[in-house]
């Protein structure tokens, strides 16, 4: 069993509040999940109107498929939504024989 993950630290354009975050960070948490059917969520900067922290991680029988639905929700990211800039992306993949 392979267990992948990447976290996005995630810039936001034009956004003033957190009400605001929220109507663009729940959008692309759901296409990011559906796209890629793996498990998404908000995990860090909840409370800065500006920043968000996503992270994606997957679990499959093979480390070429983790490797692959990873490297989709980086394209995703970076080539689908102008409206953010991605800062930086962290990634790891564990064997469950580690």
């Amino acid at each position: 069993m392979w267990i992948g993950w990447i976290e996005f630290d995630i810039l936001l354009g034009d956004v003033h509040s957190l009400k605001e975050k929220r109507s663009v960070i729940r959008p692309l948490i759901a296409e990011l999940s559906r796209r890629t059917e793996a498990a998404v969520a908000e995990v860090g900067a909840q409370d800065l109107h500006r920043r968000a922290v996503l992270g994606v991680s997957v679990v499959a029988a093979y480390a070429s498929h983790v490797r692959d639905v990873l490297d989709q929700a980086d394209r995703l990211l970076a080539e689908q939504h102008p409206e953010i800039t991605v800062l930086s992306a962290r990634q790891g993949l564990h064997s469950s024989e580690d």
